[in-house]
């Protein structure tokens, strides 16, 4: 029964996709839903972007373990990050009127800086993409009995499909309403998981002293993997195409800043309906502590909740990492049709760009699959994306909008030497955060080449 209500439930979502995907007519529709979202659709689709596997499976099994000091790079950083979006970026992107984020470097440095941050943003999704491929192959393995490999195979081949017929409209609309739905399905099982531990005071005075510590030990490394923590996505996703993508796809520049501030608060508010649902089971199911950490929910609303309500937590998560997941794809798939693909070929037209950016979705998906196989680690997936593209990417963007005097040499300088050092202390290892190298060193380097070899024009004021 639960299997056939959440195929039922999954192939109406993919038919809502493909009523959806019938409004793309060209490369914009694709990209940013013709650009004419309401604050409601806008707003749900920024809530939308990382409110998957990590949020339902991944922080849920750091919060039990870790406390309140183990959840905040997810959710407190990732809302912090749309809020940050809304207040210094949404506004100067939208009234660009670019295609992609990418688009930002070739107007305010060149087209050498185009291709650079192109190739080095498209890499940046693959762990991000394979934390989703990740919690569906795991989700599945544990309502069928599958290998896990064959699931990523299967998860991969459902979303390419999801992804390649739908775009931004198809996206948005599945967002919108898959947003109402998990959350109407949390609440539930809150009440429902709560009630049965003996309600929300025993929960909380459950847990072992220091366990809502949300500052860090007065000592330095302490303070600094608790930086690190609140940087990795908060600052780490703002140069990112699928929050550019939904931040442009809103139908003028106040409703892109409205959606940021309302996805960022959602974000944070809602996030903690899942770690509230982890810690009651922790606390009224012991044989939670058995087995995956990040099958936790899962696996106690598979246990012990009543089929409705099954129906409804399954079938709301596997769409709602699906939606998230069709997004990841379409971000890269995007700059690489646009900014990998198209300079090198003067006269294509829109429906071929089009049908390039359909086919980088496979591209994108086969090797996100790939690295999927290599690792099982929802939270640690997110945070490998996210780190990538803070080191080597969110200089050269903030600075070349915010301060004249970065240049050219700067921004390419930057790019490179943050993202080799962080590599660098990736595989060398260093008791301090890895990309609190990369980003230091990327950030000087920025200041430094801006200073020793400025541009003769700037571009962007």
């Amino acid at each position: 029964m639960l299997l056939v209500s959440i195929g039922l439930y999954l192939l109406l979502t993919i038919a809502i996709g493909w009523w959806a995907s019938r409004r793309v007519k060209n490369t914009s529709d694709f990209v940013m839903a013709g650009r004419s979202l309401p604050l409601v659709v806008a707003g749900a689709a920024l809530f939308a972007t990382w409110f998957g596997s990590e949020t339902i499976m991944g922080a849920p099994s750091r919060f039990v373990d870790e406390g309140m000091l183990g959840i905040v790079e997810d959710p407190f950083g990732a809302a912090l990050c749309l809020i940050l979006v809304g207040a210094f970026f949404a506004r100067k992107f939208y009234e660009m009127n670019i295609l992609t984020f990418v688009d930002f470097f070739r107007i305010r440095y060149s087209r050498t800086a185009e291709l650079v941050s192109a190739i080095l943003i498209v890499p940046s999704y693959f762990g991000w993409i394979a934390a989703q491929l990740v919690a569906m192959a795991v989700v599945l393995t544990a309502l069928t009995g599958i290998p896990f490999h064959w699931g990523i195979i299967g998860c991969t081949a459902v979303v390419v499909f999801y992804t390649y017929i739908g775009g931004m409209w198809a996206v948005s609309i599945t967002d919108f309403i898959q947003t109402i739905i998990i959350i109407i399905g949390l609440v539930i099982l809150a009440v429902y998981i709560g009630h049965a531990a003996g309600g929300f005071s025993k929960v909380i005075a459950s847990t072992p002293e220091g366990f809502f510590r949300f500052l860090p030990e007065g000592n330095f490394n302490s303070i600094a993997h608790y930086f690190a923590a609140w940087i990795t996505i908060g600052l780490g996703s703002i140069p990112q195409q699928d929050v550019f993508q939904r931040v442009m796809s809103a139908k003028d520049a106040k409703t892109s800043v409205r959606a940021s501030y309302i996805g960022g608060f959602m974000y944070l508010t809602i996030g903690f309906i899942p770690l509230f649902i982890a810690l009651a089971g922790r606390t009224l199911y012991s044989d939670m502590a058995e087995g995956d950490p990040q099958m936790m929910v899962p696996m106690m609303v598979l246990r012990h909740a009543p089929m409705a309500l099954q129906v409804l937590f399954f079938g709301a998560l596997l769409s709602a990492i699906l939606s998230t997941t069709s997004g990841a794809m379409l971000a890269p798939a995007t700059i690489i049709g646009e900014n990998l693909v198209r300079p090198y070929f003067k006269n294509v037209s829109d429906q071929r760009l089009l049908t390039i950016m359909r086919m980088s979705v496979v591209f994108v998906a086969v090797l996100s699959a790939v690295m999927a196989s290599w690792s099982a680690d929802i939270f640690e997936l997110v945070g490998q994306s996210s780190a990538f593209s803070l080191v080597s990417l969110f200089f050269p963007m903030t600075l070349g909008m915010y301060w004249k005097r970065s240049s050219t040499v700067g921004a390419l300088a930057s790019m490179i030497a943050g993202l080799a050092v962080w590599l660098f202390f990736e595989i060398r290892g260093s008791e301090l955060p890895s990309l609190l190298h990369g980003a230091l060193v990327g950030l000087v380097v920025m200041v430094a080449g801006s200073l020793i070899w400025p541009d003769k024009g700037h571009r962007v004021g």
